[in-house]
């Protein structure tokens, strides 16, 4: 008989969480029942019910001292449905371990506050290690991770659960205040948790701030992880714990004790290590509730220990990633991209690339007028380390996860940025007219948004939150777009000859493939073809430069610039001729047929006569004796 590990017990816990609200909807029920607290064990899952809820709902079945007792023998294979659901308890979160070395989680949902006792260093120990394991639990859906005084480096991580750094209360709890103003105004609607672990000591004013904040979030599950200096006389129904004390303590919540999980620092580098090496990996990723049979969060492999872990380390017994196992389910894939910001790559001559789909020529390629701005009026921001949106290729936002709803994410971020002050129902359309998103899905896309940008330095979110029911959508000023700056860099240097070509270039350079993808929205397709225009103008205007002999004789930049042109366009008339041109003042036969031949076959696919301009240059080229032009440097 195999052993159960803790990875299977951790895997049927979030199953049998999802199969007992699958059911709770199946019974017409408003809510699925109150919990205040769970404990895994190799063998069984229980879960403890707040007081009042007498009968165990299936799964599961009544235990002692009122658990609610999950099994091991309990088949959960019927409850097929189950984990393409919701989890109902996206905030429940170890805590610690029994002294048997059972993992005791708590749901963070129904307590309003964890105070710690201990040195700063200490509680920030508690504090990453409850912050990073809600940002890699496969059941903490959609939970909202704010961390003040410590973990700057988290936002960076690929997690499934973004994670909003801060470095002052005072700017969480205006975000809190904003937060909670925009769930008022949605009094219906569903609304995931939101944690705040700060491992600053609060001032009085800002603790009672914080309470009172907190007891007025009635639709809106909010809990502050905090010292408990100066919050505790703050929150009467609080949950006490000492981060110094390395042996057990009472969890009144879960009416046991536990050892405090805790990350020290050198644990703390390992899962960083292995999380960002996770995020390298090219194969694709797999929704975390649907990996019921891998290991759950990233746990430990192997059975619990018997005994107590290290209390100065207990990462043994947490649902924390396994340092060194890049692996791990739950370790996201970020997915392959043809280049990523501020990388370097090589784009061969246009004589080596292989031939690109075919698509209906654009339109003639005059250059926009000086001083015209397609698609946005916006100046370049003053903030350098401000998001980015990136719209000259596949549309990519700084921060926001390449697989899930990054992509749409990232999508409603591009639209709010060259269509800002938009109302709901606009964007909705916006953002799918056969089938409009809802104003909950658009709310919550929103939200992820906002967590991926995080605050400005002044602690203000790069989504603003709106302060009332009819107030537009829109991003802060200071966020950035590549196509901005292409067109602060082009737009004087189109019309300065030569001494233009080191900003043209580093235009290029921007570029990235076809703006906004190949299948962009309707909403952006106008803005699409503003830009092929203007790199396609670009590139044949650096080629111009760059191919005749002189002193800024530079064929490979030439190809360079024809190539990224092609990648926008492929049926651009005016760049196949400008390719030609370089092949033959290169003295390269070769590459002047291949480049021939590509245009040729183009036309001749979409069955469209080549320009007089184009046939008069192939023309001339092909009838110059080959013998009479030799190859030039």
């Amino acid at each position: 008989m195999t052993t159960p590990t803790a990875h299977d017990s951790l895997s049927r816990l979030d199953l049998a969480l999802r199969a007992l609200a699958h059911h709770a909807g199946r019974a017409e029920a408003d809510a699925v029942p109150a919990v205040r607290a769970a404990l895994i064990t190799p063998h069984i899952v229980r879960l403890l019910p707040e007081a009042g809820a007498l009968t165990a709902p299936a799964p599961f079945t009544g235990g002692p001292d009122g658990w609610w007792t999950l099994p091991a023998d309990t088949d959960l294979s019927h409850d097929t449905a189950a984990p393409s659901g919701p989890a109902p308890y996206p905030a429940l979160v170890t805590i610690g371990s029994t002294e048997a070395g059972d993992l005791v989680l708590l749901n963070l949902a129904r307590t309003p506050a964890v105070l710690l006792d201990g040195s700063t260093s200490q509680i920030s120990e508690v504090c990453t290690c409850l912050a990073l394991e809600l940002a890699l639990s496969p059941w903490a859906d959609g939970v909202e991770i704010v961390t003040v005084g410590f973990g700057d480096d988290l936002p960076s991580l690929p997690t499934p659960q973004p994670i909003t750094h801060t470095h002052h209360a005072a700017h969480a709890l205006r975000d809190l205040n904003e937060r909670l103003l925009e769930a008022h105004q949605m009094p219906n609607a569903l609304h995931p948790p939101y944690v705040v672990l700060c491992a600053s000591p609060l001032d009085t004013a800002t603790a009672a701030e914080f309470a009172n904040v907190i007891a007025r979030a009635h639709t809106l599950p909010v809990t502050l992880i905090a010292p408990a200096d100066a919050a505790a006389a703050h929150f009467p129904r609080t949950v006490l714990l000492d981060a110094s004390q390395t042996g057990p303590q009472h969890l009144h919540p879960a009416a046991t004790d536990i050892r405090l999980q805790r990350l020290e620092h050198t644990a703390y580098q390992q899962i960083i290590t292995t999380l960002h090496g996770a995020g390298r990996h090219t194969g694709p990723a797999k929704p975390a509730r649907q990996q019921t049979d891998a290991r759950p969060a990233g746990i430990t492999s192997g059975p619990l220990p018997a005994t107590s872990p290290n209390p100065r380390n207990s990462t043994s017994f947490s649902a924390l990633p396994a340092a060194g196992d890049p692996a791990s389910p739950h370790l996201p894939s970020t997915g392959t991209r043809n280049r990523t910001p501020g990388q370097t790559q090589h784009t061969p001559g246009p004589h080596e690339r292989e031939p690109a789909p075919l698509t209906v020529p654009a339109p003639a390629t005059a250059p926009p007028e000086p001083g015209h701005h397609p698609g946005t009026d916006r100046a370049v921001p003053d903030d350098p380390h401000a998001p980015e949106i990136r719209v000259l290729g596949p549309v990519e936002v700084t921060g926001v996860p390449a697989t899930g709803h990054g992509p749409r994410s990232a999508q409603l971020a591009a639209l709010l940025y060259f269509r800002p002050g938009r109302n709901a129902d606009t964007l909705c359309t916006d953002m799918d007219p056969a089938n409009p998103w809802s104003t909950t899905t658009l709310n919550a896309r929103l939200q992820g948004l906002r967590r991926a940008l995080g605050n400005d330095p002044s602690g203000h979110p790069y989504v603003p939150r709106r302060t009332s029911g009819d107030a537009p959508y829109r991003l802060a000023p200071a966020v950035r777009c590549d196509w901005t700056r292409f067109l602060n860099l082009t737009e004087h240097a189109l019309t300065q000859g030569p001494t233009g070509l080191p900003d043209l270039e580093e235009a290029l350079a921007l570029v990235r493939g076809r703006p906004f993808g190949t299948r962009p929205l309707p909403w952006a397709q106008p803005h699409q073809q503003e830009m092929i225009t203007r790199i396609v103008h670009t590139a044949h205007t650096v080629a111009t430069h760059r191919t005749p002999p002189g002193p800024h004789h530079n064929l490979t930049a030439a190809r360079h610039a024809i190539a990224t042109g092609l990648d926008t366009d492929d049926s651009a008339e005016l760049l196949y001729r400008d390719w030609i041109r370089i092949e033959d003042a290169a003295g390269n036969r070769p590459g002047l047929h291949t480049a021939i031949a590509r245009i040729q076959h183009l036309t001749h696919s979409l069955d469209a006569p080549l320009q007089p301009e184009t046939q008069h240059l192939i023309h001339q080229l092909l009838h110059t004796a080959g013998h009479e032009r030799q190859p030039k440097p």
